[in-house]
């Protein structure tokens, strides 16, 4: 919701100061619509409805996984295309998977997003939208900034939907920022006082390999980041997930695992493993492959997970994101 144009609707209405937090009590409990509205007074419900559209966000298309998984295409009001995906898992969570940009500048090339035309940030209202969209359909409990973009260069706008999400059901314990180590956000998320989680995207354990991967080494390298990363937890007093993709041949070798153990502190660092999604660039690693890799970083005492796919067949999963209408 435009939260700017109903505070500008209300007070032309003459509205006391706390119907804009009615509204939003409301809105966050995901009602479809201002007639389910019934302490607002009838004649304002039928004027927001004309003059407030309850969602800033327009949706293109829709998909659904055979695993649960929905995939939702939106459009800005000026046209911008951007996806969100909500997570249905067996143990009851539902995680939504949220963009903060349309299209991502960083061009990481193992991510179909990166290949997309960079649009803009998105709003503080844009974000939340993505995860009313679906609690409008049934109760969420998680969000992880992992959609498109990157969220620590957005992340005054990124802040400002974290501090709504708990009306809408999501704790900030519950919400996790993944970065591809963007160092002054990384700076910004640790100074915050919500307990956000912050997950990093490094998929190499050395910077001739990850400035391959992802040109954003070039401008902060390894050791700046991890050296931000540190400070988060020094400040924050949670550890960082490490995000590493699995490219055959590329990442997998058993002395990259051996690297990625010498590099990473287990007192601050827990690694998951994530099966490369298809985007046309790469291979992705066997699951034999993963475990070999899995099984050395255990041996050197590194904890490590191997991500749960879910929405591959709708494109939907890790890296897959590119603003496509699939059926």
């Amino acid at each position: 919701m435009d939260t700017q144009r109903l505070d500008e609707v209300l007070a032309a209405a003459g509205e006391p100061g706390y119907r804009a937090s009615q509204v939003w009590e409301w809105v966050a409990r995901g009602v479809g619509g201002y007639e389910e509205m019934t302490n607002l007074p009838a004649g304002l419900r039928e004027r927001l409805a004309a003059e407030v559209p309850l969602s800033t966000l327009a949706v293109r298309a829709e998909a659904r996984s055979d695993d649960g998984t929905v995939k939702t295409l939106f459009d800005t009001a000026d046209g911008r295309p951007l996806e969100a995906v909500l997570m249905r898992y067996r143990d009851g969570r539902r995680s939504v998977c949220v963009s903060s940009q349309s299209g991502c500048p960083l061009t990481c090339t193992f991510c179909a997003t990166g290949r997309m035309q960079f649009g803009r940030n998105l709003t503080a209202d844009e974000i939340l939208d993505q995860a009313l969209h679906f609690r409008r359909v049934e109760a969420i409990d998680h969000v992880v900034f992992m959609g498109m973009g990157e969220p620590t260069m957005n992340i005054d706008n990124v802040l400002a939907a974290c501090e709504r999400l708990p009306d809408v059901g999501v704790t900030n314990r519950r919400t996790s920022i993944s970065t591809v180590g963007w160092v002054p956000g990384i700076d910004r998320l640790a100074e915050c006082e919500m307990p956000i989680g912050l997950a990093l995207s490094l998929h190499a354990p050395n910077d001739g390999l990850r400035s391959q991967l992802m040109p954003v080494n070039e401008r902060y390298p390894l050791a700046e980041v991890l050296a931000a990363c540190d400070r988060y937890r020094a400040k924050r007093r949670r550890k960082v997930f490490v995000e590493y993709v699995m490219l055959d041949g590329v990442n997998d070798h058993p002395e990259h695992a051996r690297e990625l153990a010498a590099l990473l502190d287990p007192r601050i660092y827990k690694i998951n493993l994530i099966p490369y999604n298809p985007t046309g660039a790469y291979d992705g690693s066997s699951p034999e492959r993963i475990e070999a890799f899995r099984a050395i970083l255990a041996e050197h005492r590194v904890p490590a997970t191997v991500r749960l796919t879910r929405g591959r067949d709708i494109d939907a999963a890790c890296g897959q994101l590119a603003a496509k209408a699939t059926a």
